[in-house]
């Protein structure tokens, strides 16, 4: 089952002891509908605020019903907030999560003078100019196998913190597309890719200056993920952005390890989860 969904209200996927969550709802939601107890696994769990245009979850039930039975049912027993966008059957023993081998994630940045009251649960806003051309220099010193601790906000993890990022990029759009999952907005996949850099601001054709393409989308597509790498690691490339940093302080800061060298943790309004590949 692929799900959209707007995190602003929800306390992350997860279950909480005290806090509405993406999974809760949905669990509701498949009991109304099969009648029985149904508990729902992801792809991953997006934390408070993060949005997901994609995020895939595995279910068993002994439901009858078929696919598109669900996919046009369901909704009845959602909010307006939760959107079931495609229902398959999966093979036996399918699970969401362990079966994942690549996920990408976009973070959308509204780089403005001022700064638009609509788009405050959707972007994270930045008066400053953002030099878009080094941030993607920055993120190409990500692509490949690399330890990310420096990125992960609870280290050290239990598990290994070693992770393959196959595509990175950093681009200035005049319309924002955050939610089209399709392949033409996709970042490359199926190999590990370096992307060239020119110099000078990364203007899509017909624009004149940054204010005509205010917004900029972090496109990231790896393996797997540590816990809020993403934004960390968006968190170091506002620097990179401002000129406060250089492209080649990131590879630094991926050398050293320390969390502590690398940026703040980015707010979770501007994440979502686009894609996940099986």
């Amino acid at each position: 089952m692929t799900l959209a969904y707007d995190g602003t209200n929800y306390c992350g996927w997860q279950i909480q002891p005290n806090g509405n969550a993406v999974q809760e709802v949905v669990e509701q939601a498949l009991g109304e509908f099969t009648g029985e107890p149904v508990r729902v696994v992801a792809s991953g769990r997006t934390d408070a605020g993060v949005h997901a245009v994609g995020q895939v979850a595995s279910f068993t039930t002994r439901s009858t019903a078929p696919c598109h039975g669900f996919l046009h049912g369901l909704p009845r027993y959602l909010p307006e907030d939760i959107v079931i966008r495609d229902v398959q059957e999966a093979t036996t023993g399918f699970n969401a999560r362990y079966h994942a081998k690549r996920k990408w994630y976009r973070y959308v940045i509204h780089n403005t003078r001022i700064r638009t009251p609509f788009l405050r649960n959707s972007v994270l806003w930045q008066r400053s100019p953002l030099d878009e051309a080094a941030m993607h220099a920055a993120v190409q010193f990500l692509v490949g196998t690399h330890d990310f601790r420096c990125f992960e906000t609870q280290w050290p993890n239990r598990s290994s913190s070693i992770r393959t990022i196959y595509h990175a990029s950093v681009t200035r759009t005049a319309g924002w597309n955050a939610w089209d999952p399709t392949e033409g907005s996709r970042p490359e996949a199926g190999r590990i890719t370096a992307n060239s850099i020119t110099g000078g601001s990364h203007l899509p054709e017909g624009t004149d200056s940054p204010a005509e393409a205010p917004f900029l989308c972090f496109d990231v597509e790896a393996d797997g993920f540590l816990y809020n790498m993403v934004r960390a690691i968006v968190g170091t490339l506002i620097h990179v952005g401002r000129r406060r940093w250089t492209p080649d302080d990131m590879n630094r800061i991926l050398t050293t390890g320390d969390r502590t060298h690398a940026g703040e943790t980015a707010p979770p309004q501007g994440l979502y989860l686009m894609r996940v590949d099986y």
